[in-house]
Order: C-alpha cells, then sequence, then structure tokens
C-alpha cells in the first residue's frame, strides 16, 4: 500500500521530463557539449523529483540518490528536495520532509535549499509557508530565493530575461530584510542565463549588459555560479566570459566560490569545476571552498544587512588574488572538452 500511495505521488506530482530538453526550453544547442552539460541537470532533476516524491522516507530518498553518477548527483537532490517541500505543504502526512531530508543529506545542504525554492515556484501562496518548514537556516533561507528566481527565468524566459520582469509580490521567505528579496531572486535568473544562452558566454553577457546596471552584479553572480557548476564551456570559453564581465570580475568570482563550496561539500567536484574556479578566481577549488566556509556568518542580520549578503561581500574581497589564472591549469579538462564538442 505505502508502494502504492508513493507511485500514485509520483505519477501526479512529477514534471513531465521532456520539459529539460533545449529544444522544447527554445534555449541554443551550441555544440553537442554544451547541450549535454545543460540538459542533464534538467533531466536528472526530474529524475531526483520522482524518487523524492515516491520514497516513504528522506532517509531512503538520499540513499538512492546517493548512487547516482557524481556529476548529476547534486541535481538530483535540488530536484528531491523540492518533491519533499511539495509534500511538506501538502495537507496530508507529516511536515518534516525537508527536514528530514537536511539530516539525511547535509552535504548537499546547499542544493536542498534551491530545491525548496522551486517548490515556491509551483505552490500556490497559502501553501508557502508550510514548504519551507524544514528550512530553517536563517542565512541560507535566501537560496530558496535564489532557486525561486531560477524556476522563473528557465520557464518564463520571455518575462523574466526578455522583459525583464521583476515580481511585485514574491514569495516570502523571511520577514527580514525585504529590500533583499528581489537580489535573491537576481542570482537565480543570472543562473539561468547560463542555460537560457545555450552556456554561449557572449550571448549570456549581452543578455546581461541589456538590465539595468543596478540588477547587473547579482545576475553576473548567478552567471558565474552556473558557468561554474553545470559546465558546458572550454576554459577558453571561459576566459572569455571573464573577459565580457570583467566589470563584475569579483560578483563572477563570489557565484564560482559558492559552486566550489556546492561541489566540494558534497565531494563532487568535476574537472569543469576546477578549470572555472581557476579561470574566475585564480584558485584551485579547495582553497575556493575554505574561503566560503570561514566567511559565513552564523547571524542572520549583520550591521543592519542579511547576513547571506554579508556573506557574499566577505568572498568578494577575499576569493580574488587579483592575479591572472594560471593558464596551465586543468588543460586536460579543455582538451576534452573541445574533443567533446
Amino acid at each position: 500500500m505505502i508502494f502504492a500511495l508513493g507511485g500514485l505521488r509520483r505519477k501526479i506530482l512529477t514534471p513531465d521530463a521532456r520539459q529539460a530538453s533545449l529544444q522544447v526550453r527554445g534555449f541554443p544547442a551550441r555544440n553537442p557539449y554544451a547541450a549535454a552539460c545543460l540538459e542533464k541537470p534538467g533531466a536528472t532533476f526530474i529524475e531526483g523529483f520522482g524518487v523524492g516524491a515516491e520514497r516513504a522516507t528522506a532517509a531512503e530518498t538520499a540513499a538512492l540518490l546517493s548512487e547516482i553518477e557524481s556529476d548529476r548527483r547534486g541535481f538530483a537532490f535540488e530536484g528531491a528536495a523540492m518533491a519533499m517541500a511539495i509534500r511538506d505543504a501538502l495537507p496530508i502526512g507529516h511536515h518534516h520532509h525537508v527536514a528530514d531530508f537536511i539530516a539525511a543529506a547535509d552535504e548537499h545542504l546547499y542544493m536542498i535549499y534551491v530545491g525548496v525554492g522551486w517548490a515556491l515556484a509551483r505552490l500556490p501562496r497559502p501553501l508557502h509557508r508550510a514548504a519551507l518548514t524544514g528550512a530553517t537556516d536563517p542565512v541560507l533561507i535566501w537560496l530558496a530565493l535564489d532557486g525561486y528566481g531560477f524556476h522563473q527565468a528557465y520557464f518564463h524566459t520571455d518575462r523574466y530575461v526578455k522583459q525583464q520582469y521583476v515580481d511585485p509580490n514574491p514569495p516570502v521567505v523571511s520577514v527580514r530584510h525585504p529590500n533583499y528579496v528581489p537580489h535573491a531572486i537576481d542570482q537565480g535568473i543570472g543562473r539561468a542565463m547560463w542555460f537560457v544562452a545555450g552556456a554561449d558566454p557572449v550571448a549570456a553577457c549581452t543578455m546581461i549588459d541589456a538590465f539595468p546596471a543596478d540588477r547587473r552584479p547579482d545576475l553576473f553572480a548567478g552567471l558565474g555560479l552556473a558557468a561554474t557548476y553545470a559546465g558546458g564551456a572550454t576554459a577558453d570559453e571561459l576566459a572569455t566570459l571573464r573577459e565580457h564581465s570583467s566589470a563584475y570580475r569579483e560578483e563572477i568570482g563570489q557565484g564560482a566560490t559558492f559552486a566550489a563550496e556546492a561541489r566540494a561539500r558534497a565531494h563532487i567536484v568535476q574537472p569543469n569545476t576546477e578549470t572555472a574556479v581557476r579561470v574566475f578566481t585564480g584558485r584551485p577549488v579547495d582553497d575556493a571552498s575554505r574561503i566560503a566556509i570561514e566567511t559565513r556568518p552564523a547571524e542572520p542580520t549583520i550591521d543592519g544587512q542579511a547576513g547571506y549578503e554579508i556573506w557574499r561581500q566577505r568572498i568578494r574581497q577575499r576569493c580574488l588574488t587579483g592575479e591572472p589564472p594560471d593558464p596551465t591549469a586543468s588543460a586536460a579538462t579543455e582538451t576534452t572538452a573541445k574533443a567533446e564538442s
């Protein structure tokens, strides 16, 4: 009976896997390598969502997802977190799926918070509070709005990217710092732009440059995170992104540092991760991850600002060396990427 209910939940709740196709989304497939890197996250996210919707417990879900190939695993946990948040919001069953999932898969903590944000984009507003029950970290809670922003730009691209729409009534994840809400959302929109642009550095920068100047720092931070975490570009192409976004070098580096820590915490650092972090910060992944850990505040508010933004500021101040990236870093990765493309 339990398995029957789980199968029914999976069938009812899980999105259509075709929605992850670049062709369906209308995003360019720049080359086979980039297309594979960009389609893999969406397909794996939906796979993870299905497991999270079906399995009886968060621990069982985490155990199954841990068997997924390392390069896909983070996206699977993100999708499962969306399912867990939706289950917390439903009037049936218990309301600690997200909390249990964090306990069972703490190494994927950041992706779990982002996945909760996806749930907010799909749930009616009255159910948001229940969906957020397990997301209790007052600093990381802003990642939920990052996830919300990614969802909106990914699925409503014309409105959020081309028309540069600003949501007048976004989800409420914290009663603190309401003025910070659009900044957190823009970081997610910037992440989505890497996908919208088909991992084309010039196209992505052109899209962001069309936005008002006060929105660009957050958008570029998100772009740097996605280019580092999802991949899809060679070292030369990442260098092109760095050059085209030179006015926002600190923001790109901060996003790359977040990606480095997310990968390192989950023990799934990929060769493209090493390449991107080197290109954007001049540092190896281990150094960037350490900076993210050391600078993360415990307080939700510091000097009148959101603790999450203080974290980002500290990273911007510490992660960049001012030195050019090592041109020999991850040369094998670049050669492999070019061969695959």
